[in-house]
């Protein structure tokens, strides 16, 4: 929609700054570290005294942490777009919360602070950021009082549809139509997780592959752990695959 480039920043457990914002470029200073040895003699020629000749090589220590020898990583990236960008932080609560706190920053200023170097604010154009969670834990207010909230509910039977089709349009609107009814039914039973939309889509490919044409309890059966991800409740619908499949089949 507004033709910009997407940067997407991954989130998972032991996410830090070195990975979401910059690193330095150690290979980088090692080398340029050794070729300042060979010059040595170089550089602190002329100096008289202790004093003056660690200044001089305080002068390369500086350049050694300029941008010259920094990684930017996606957040930094993102700010250094010159016409703004679409940032993706997604499923942040897969991330700790000290992560959280470095977005505070980045979400409220659009910039981030870097020690070494100084404050780096956003280009003419700031990034159009989104958020994305499944909601495994509890995000801070800190975080939440930057964003605006919109809970997206699983979509109903209908939508769907649509969704399968757009993804897999290959597949029969007949099995479509039972494939996204078995699943619906699924999502109202106790599950310790239920089959998301991207449980759908593979299963619908997965039938796709087999040549299926309708829905059957020994199918269903051979194929659930593609949309069920827990021994414990596939065990606990064992007794009712026969009901879901017919509740399936006549649902066209």
């Amino acid at each position: 929609m507004f033709a910009l480039p997407l940067i997407r920043l991954q989130c998972y457990e032991g996410l830090d700054e070195a990975k979401a914002i910059y690193e330095w470029k150690y290979g980088k200073q090692l080398l340029y570290t050794q070729v300042l040895k060979e010059t040595l003699d170089e550089v602190l020629q002329g100096a008289t005294g202790f004093r003056e000749s660690v200044n001089r090589l305080h002068e390369f220590g500086d350049i050694f942490f300029s941008e010259e020898f920094m990684e930017p990583r996606p957040l930094l990236k993102a700010l250094q777009e010159e016409d703004g960008c679409v940032l993706l932080i997604d499923e942040v609560d897969k991330s700790d919360h000290e992560f959280e706190s470095l977005l505070l920053e980045i979400l409220s200023d659009f910039q981030v602070s870097i020690p070494e170097i100084g404050t780096v604010k956003a280009r003419a154009e700031p990034p159009m950021v989104f958020l994305t969670s499944n909601n495994t834990r509890e995000i801070s207010d800190a975080l939440k009082r930057r964003c605006l909230h919109l809970y997206i509910p699983f979509p109903d039977i209908d939508l769907e549809q649509k969704i399968i089709h757009a993804r897999v349009p290959e597949i029969p609107p007949q099995l479509r139509t039972q494939l996204v009814t078995f699943i619906q039914e699924l999502r109202d039973m106790d599950l310790k997780k239920v089959p998301a939309i991207s449980e759908t889509i593979d299963w619908a490919r997965t039938l796709l592959l087999l040549h299926t044409e309708s829905l059957d309890p020994e199918l269903v059966r051979e194929t659930l752990n593609v949309i069920l991800k827990f021994q414990e409740d596939i065990d606990n619908i064992d007794h009712e695959i026969s009901t879901l499949t017919q509740k399936a089949v006549t649902a066209n």
